[in-house]
């Protein structure tokens, strides 16, 4: 129970050991600063990871040695791909058996048809994971020591060719497999090409354990000299250089009761440009108003410290009395543009929600639609009747779960869901009629949480069927192209 990472903070996540939320964490290193946005990595959470990739300048692939490219990884390539940023691997649990290092390598360029290059190379793997050899500095570090996040690894450097007699002594049998490796690596893998990492054409590669800190330094050195720093941004107005335009950036995220003694809600804004100060007045692009923005933290997991100053690159948290959403755009007083559009994606899987109680319904009205507000779930209503049915949608069924715990502890609701049948969801455009779709068992008509309509479909035959009965009828995937008209 005391292995939870550092930015993990939700109570659910301590008690389960995932992550079911995007954290903040910062800190200084060879006299840079660094922000990382630590996403979870279960599939029914990565539109949460999805959106936080919009705030990335570079993204750390955690690959586990025994598992290679997980099937949510290969989602998440695709966005980094889309944005053309940079991707750093890193071969995690070294110390555990797993699968062989070639393989691992073989996964990543057959699977998300990307070049890997390694920089180091493992020394043995499992219980007999010694260290890696850097190949451009032909030499080998050698880990002992070091615990979980507490305890400086102790690392022997020997600067040596691959068959040198030093490195014999110390690993006998390796040495030759380890020289055999470095071999097929020289005549057959790809060169290092800086413009291809910065494209994300090709990805460094590194081998290590985060649970001993073992390569962990070796990897963050490479990452602080090769990974860019912030750069220009694609706006409606054109690209935003992140030195000379004034302060702009966009929110990328809200959590609500994030402490639990305060029902407050924090957006958090990941800076594009400029020069943030605390009572800066900026402008909201989707709304036209003029906000001061006198509350700001910096934000590590769940801790906070007032923030006075930040710039292009930083993420801090803006007090949200309920007027941001995720994806709208800050900027400086004279300025109006907006930033591109944050992804959204179609549910799979939908729940009705049901509350015991009258009493509580206030309640449950009051936290599913702040949960809602912060995106990890969909919110959707029927008409039946008079009164209006809530339905949940999500990427994944552990979102409900989320949503379930958070509620009990936070509104002190108890919540009862229903499954229903239904996996896709598409956004009618222009003037649509619902009452053909009303008494269909295979789809059903409902509004977002902006009152736009929406089709919920139990199969994609009967969504081609729709297409199909009524070709003039256009089904978005997402909602994006209504909250962007509305908006203006």
């Amino acid at each position: 129970a005391n292995r939870h990472a550092t930015s993990d903070w939700l109570e659910l996540e301590k008690q389960r050991g995932i992550s079911v939320s995007t954290s903040v964490l910062h800190f200084e290193h060879q006299g840079l600063r660094v922000n990382i946005l630590d996403t979870p990595g279960h599939r029914d959470f990565s539109e949460d990871t999805y959106r936080t990739l919009m705030a990335a300048d570079s993204a750390v692939m955690l690959i586990d040695a025994a598992k290679g490219v997980e099937p949510q990884t290969r989602k998440l390539f695709e966005v980094c791909r889309l944005r053309g940023i940079p991707i750093f691997t890193f071969v995690n649990k070294m110390d555990r058996h797993g699968r062989d290092p070639l393989e691992l390598m073989s996964d990543i360029e057959e699977v998300l048809g990307i070049d890997a290059i390694p920089v180091n190379w493992p020394i043995g793997s499992g219980s007999d994971f010694l260290g890696v050899y850097e190949r451009a500095e032909k030499r080998a570090l050698l880990f002992s020591g070091g615990s979980h996040g507490t305890t400086r690894v102790e690392q022997r450097e020997i600067s040596t060719p691959p068959g040198g007699e030093a490195l014999r002594e110390l690993l006998g049998p390796r040495a030759d497999e380890l020289s055999d490796a470095l071999e097929l690596l020289d005549g057959a893998g790809a060169s290092f090409d800086r413009e291809r990492v910065r494209s994300g054409q090709q990805t460094p590669m590194f081998f290590g354990s985060a649970l001993t800190n073992y390569g962990v330094l070796p990897f963050l050195d490479y990452f602080l000299r090769e990974a860019p720093a912030p750069v220009a941004r694609s706006a409606d107005s054109g690209s935003i250089d992140p030195v000379t335009t004034p302060f702009s950036g966009f929110v990328f995220k809200i959590q609500a009761n994030m402490d639990p003694d305060h029902r407050d809600r924090i957006a958090f804004l990941r800076i594009c440009s400029g020069r943030f100060e605390k009572g800066l007045s900026a402008q909201l692009t989707r709304t036209g108003k003029e906000i001061r923005l006198a509350r700001s933290t910096l934000l590590m997991g769940k801790d906070r410290e007032e923030v006075e100053v930040a710039y292009a690159g930083d993420v801090i948290g803006l007090f949200d009395p309920g007027i941001f959403r995720i994806g709208d755009t800050l900027c400086s007083e004279g300025d109006r543009f907006r930033y591109a559009d944050i992804p959204s994606f179609s549910p799979e899987c939908f729940m009705r929600i049901e509350v015991a109680g009258v009493a509580k319904r206030k309640a449950l009205a009051k936290g599913v639609e702040q949960l809602a507000q912060e995106g990890a779930v969909q919110l959707f209503s029927e008409d039946s009747g008079g009164s209006a049915s809530l339905i949940l949608g999500a990427m994944g069924a552990l979102q409900f779960d989320v949503m379930r715990h958070r509620l009990a502890t936070e509104y002190k609701v108890d919540l009862n869901l229903t499954a229903l049948p239904y996996t896709l969801a598409r956004w009618p455009q222009g003037d649509f009629d619902p009452e053909p779709f009303r008494y269909n068992r295979s789809m059903l008509a409902v509004k977002d949480r902006d009152q736009h309509p929406v089709l919920l479909f139990d199969t994609a035959w009967n969504l081609d069927y729709v297409r199909n009965k009524y070709p003039n009828l256009v089904l978005s995937q997402t909602a994006n192209d209504r909250l962007f008209e509305s908006a203006d």
